[in-house]
């Protein structure tokens, strides 16, 4: 089997369509993804080449498990931000988002990613906190099918625990700044 390389370019052009067809909930939304675009066709480095924080503004891949029968979804107490997340991760050079997702969901969760929209339904740009915090996470957000009956062999050198939410508790307060927002436009889906 022959295996096909892509170019920078061509990853760049795959992720700013990716990013084009995100239909933003809002105006917060929109600047993010018009600011997105503009940030991709500049030529700065989107991926991370050096942890944490070089270049200090790149490419993430948040991934929400969401159980659709129980309503609700699995977050993460993520050690280093000192929140409760989505699981996710950076995204690879010149890797495709959908790549990181697969690869992230075995890496953090030990499961195999079952997407329930292949391409993400929300973007957001945010200044980090925590540990590693000062840099700009731009954080492509996916749903995955869950199943909260189901435990998840997690990472634990990157989280304190897993835990199911309903939508109705989920911890606002101690979570990503934009949560409310996907958690809105996910249900409108």
């Amino acid at each position: 089997m022959m295996e096909i390389t892509l170019k920078a370019e061509d990853i760049v052009a795959n992720i700013s369509t990716i990013i084009t067809n995100i239909a933003p909930i809002d105006m917060l939304e929109r600047s993010h993804i018009q600011d997105t675009l503009a940030w991709l066709k500049s030529g700065a480095p989107i991926f991370r080449i050096t942890k944490p924080n070089i270049p200090d503004k790149h490419l993430v891949c948040y991934f929400v498990l969401f159980d659709e029968q129980a309503q609700k979804i699995l977050l993460v107490d993520h050690i280093n931000a000192g929140l409760w997340l989505p699981a996710g991760g950076h995204v690879e050079i010149n890797e495709d988002p959908i790549d990181t997702v697969r690869r992230e969901c075995v890496e953090e969760l030990g499961m195999a990613a079952e997407f329930l929209y292949e391409n993400p339904i929300f973007l957001t740009s945010t200044m980090t906190v925590g540990i590693t915090a000062g840099h700009t996470d731009v954080s492509l957000w996916y749903v995955l099918k869950g199943d909260s009956n189901q435990e998840y062999n997690f990472n634990k050198e990157e989280f304190k625990a897993v835990k199911w939410f309903s939508l109705d508790e989920i911890p606002y307060m101690k979570t990503d700044p934009h949560m409310q927002r996907f958690i809105n436009k996910m249900v409108q889906k």
